[in-house]
């Protein structure tokens, strides 16, 4: 309780400086925990009302202020009501009245930062010290660029950067021009320190810019100020270095915030699909207008609440909003957790068997588990082809997911059809063929003499026949009386009704619990809103097991600022930027694909692909249509993809997604079906991709169209894939695909 006491005399000065001595070594030397229990007994009341006692005397004895200000820094950092308690003791005058005083005294100046930073952490104290002229001195320190008393601009930068937490301090900076004197002196700085010595500094200035950008002026002076350009160009020379990380992700974060927002790039957000409800006839399809003038008036709405809020946990939600950028997988958001006990779910194991079953391994008569385990199954050996292009079929009848499902007539078959129980056995890893980087296939050598005395019924394989290497191979397989492609009238059927015959005929296949012809004699009963015409491959040729397990995918370091960064070089560098749409559900008509550009589809059952636009020659943006009569919904994504080039690294961009957080954070994997495995014998859905994550984009959707949240903003899945063969047909979907006409 000294600190009621003034200065009276010589002993009283020497009291005060053996206890500002003792409280120095108590505080400096302990724990956290020490400074805790001297604030709850009002230690930092009494060391302000010392500093005010100290700093009224003349002249003021430095002496004394030095250690009292050095244990005011202390305290107040753990202290979250030092800033309010500072204005109740009227301390804030004294400390600014301080800085005053000391400019040409670096020492002492120092010390009275240090103490003005901590204040300033409270919005509320830090808003008064803006307006009786903080800012304006701290600029007087920190510039120009000068690396004489580092340790003074370093504690001014940091005491800046905290006063403009307040929005009021941003406004008031950004009408003064400090923005762009913040940008210059960051340039400076940054060219200067080759050695990286002085990061702590470049990454305060980094601090007062990201906090100056959460006020929409401050965003638009940013931008005006080629903040966007100047930062971009900054943070190449840091990715490599992660020592450089801080200011690699403080960028990363003022970049991000800073790009200017935008609509989706569809006439609606709404489902491209509309169905009238029951009780509701008058109902009718939502109208297709523009949604781009909201982002107008949610702008000036947005600067008009800014100019109210100031909030003291403004770091509390910049990290929430920035999580996603997080390095380090552990560090991020946790995981969901059970809502009930585990040893609860036992009891829907009945329901649930891939929980408890192994389906390598069926159930089956204790008799045929003996002899599947007594044998060394392997597929036979078959002559290594190529299948050709297939890109000279450019009408959409010609494909093979256009099979479609009116053609065929009942199948003669279908009465008579029943799923065979088929067992599998873990030994089916080890037949199945390997696959080399070029996507050639690679015998597996096993020995022959393993599969005499077996019974061919009993093994479950695919007979394959040779593959033709004309490379109009699959005209003549889908058309065998005529070399070109059939042309079909609008609304009209194929004349030839023997597609799936030949395409069976030719490629024997025998999926476990799946017939083709079943399948499409189901399919057709089948109605849906978009009234389906066509089957994806997958889904009519059947699948089987992935042939081994796969671990989760290993999180690349710092993926997602690297993405960050290759989304703002489009609106920087916008030179190699394409934008051409490839592929839109709602056209009427079907364009042709540019040459070298991936042709896309999903105009079939669980398909889900509304628009895909090419920005570069290898990347994409692609949008997810939502649920029927709604504007949201978009995580499922099912879809074909055509006319790739061979190991060239793709890259797909999913922009509308909803969710604040994906297990593709985690390690999860799409997964992917390829055609030209499927007819060389490996009907699979692979888990694929890499350079996989999920972070928040700069779109956003109007209160209309966002459910009534203003501003909602969209995140965006990207992988990147390379294709196992050359103009294969192949699909993507975020997880094993189980249409309706499946379940039936």
């Amino acid at each position: 309780k000294f600190g009621v006491f003034p200065f009276q005399s010589s002993c009283d000065k020497d009291v005060i400086l053996n206890i500002l001595s003792v409280l120095t070594d108590l505080l400096f030397l302990g724990t956290s925990r020490r400074i805790h229990y001297m604030i709850s007994k009002g230690g930092s009341e009494a060391l302000l009302q010392a500093l005010v006692a100290a700093a009224r005397t003349e002249p003021p004895d430095h002496s004394t202020l030095l250690p009292l200000l050095r244990l005011l820094a202390r305290v107040g950092q753990r202290d979250r009501k030092f800033g309010l308690k500072a204005q109740k003791a009227e301390a804030t005058d004294i400390i600014l009245s301080l800085v005053r005083r000391n400019l040409g005294h670096h020492l002492h100046l120092t010390h009275c930062l240090w103490v003005l930073r901590v204040c300033a952490s409270n919005v509320t104290t830090g808003t008064t010290l803006g307006i009786n002229g903080a800012m304006e001195l701290l600029f007087k320190v920190i510039t120009p660029y000068s690396k004489r008393h580092v340790r003074t601009v370093r504690a001014a930068i940091e005491a800046l950067a905290a006063l403009l937490k307040s929005k009021s301090n941003s406004r008031r900076a950004v009408n003064r021009g400090y923005l762009g004197e913040l940008l210059r002196l960051y340039q400076d700085w940054h060219h200067n320190d080759i050695s990286n010595n002085y990061i702590y500094i470049r990454r305060g200035l980094l601090l007062c810019l990201k906090h100056i950008t959460n006020i929409q002026l401050g965003r638009e002076t940013f931008l005006g100020s080629h903040g966007m350009e100047i930062l971009f160009t900054s943070v190449q020379d840091c990715l490599s270095c992660k020592n450089l990380d801080a200011i690699t992700t403080t960028v990363t974060q003022i970049l991000r915030k800073c790009y200017p927002k935008e609509c989706l790039p569809v006439v609606t957000v709404r489902s491209s699909y509309f169905f009238p409800l029951p009780r509701n006839a008058k109902a009718e399809p939502p109208c297709e207008g523009s949604e781009g003038e909201w982002l107008k008036g949610d702008s000036e709405s947005d600067g008009e609440e800014e100019a109210e809020k100031d909030l003291d946990n403004e770091d509390v939600e910049s990290k929430e909003e920035d999580y996603d950028l997080e390095t380090d997988v552990n560090k991020l958001k946790s995981r969901p957790v059970l809502d009930r006990p585990e040893e609860e779910l036992g009891q829907y194991e009945a329901m649930c068997p891939e929980l408890s079953h192994n389906f390598q391994e069926l159930e089956s008569e204790p008799e045929e588990e003996k002899s599947l385990e007594d044998r060394t199954e392997s597929l036979p050996s078959t002559p290594s082809h190529f299948i050709s292009s297939a890109t000279s079929v450019k009408h959409p009848n010609c494909r093979w997911r256009n099979q479609r499902v009116t053609e065929m007539g009942p199948d003669p078959r279908e009465k008579d059809f029943k799923v065979p129980l088929q067992s599998w056995t873990k030994k089916e890893k080890c037949r199945r063929d390997l696959i080399n980087e070029k996507g050639d296939i690679v015998e597996a050598a096993q020995d022959t003499d393993s599969c005499e005395g077996e019974n061919p019924a009993r093994i479950h394989m695919l007979t394959l026949r040779p593959l033709p290497k004309e490379a109009a191979w699959y005209k003549k397989m889908f058309y065998p009386e005529c070399e070109t492609p059939v042309i079909p009238s609008p609304g009209g059927r194929l004349e030839n009704s023997d597609i799936v015959i030949n395409l069976l005929e030719k490629h024997q296949a025998d999926i476990p619990f799946h017939s083709p012809h079943f399948y499409i004699a189901r399919a057709k009963r089948v109605k849906s809103i978009p009234d389906y015409k066509d089957l994806a491959f997958p889904d009519f040729w059947g699948h089987q097991p992935p042939p081994y397990s796969k671990p989760m995918l290993e999180r690349k370091y710092g993926v997602q600022r690297d993405k960050v960064l290759d989304d703002v070089r489009r609106l920087i560098q916008p030179g190699d930027v394409i934008g051409r749409t490839v592929f839109d559900l709602e056209a009427s008509y079907s364009s042709p694909g540019a040459p070298g550009c991936l042709t896309f589809f999903s105009k079939f059952e669980s398909g889900n692909l509304r628009k895909a636009i090419q920005v570069r020659e290898f990347e994409y943006d692609l949008i997810m249509n939502a649920d029927v009569n709604s504007n949201q919904h978009h995580q499922w994504f099912y879809f074909e993809v055509r006319d790739m080039k061979l190991a060239v690294p793709y890259r797909f961009n999913i922009i509308n997604c909803e969710k604040f957080n994906s297990q593709f954070n985690y390690g999860m994997q799409l997964v992917m079906y390829s055609v030209k495995e499927a007819l060389q014998g490996r009907p699979c859905w692979l888990r694929a991709g890499h350079d996989i994550c999920y972070y928040k984009n700069h779109y956003c959707c109007s209160a209309a169209a966002g459910g009534g949240m203003r501003g909602k903003c969209y995140y965006t899945l990207t992988f990147t894939i390379k294709f196992p063969h050359k103009d294969d047909v192949c699909y993507l979907a975020y997880h094993y695909p189980y249409t309706y006409s499946t379940m039936m």
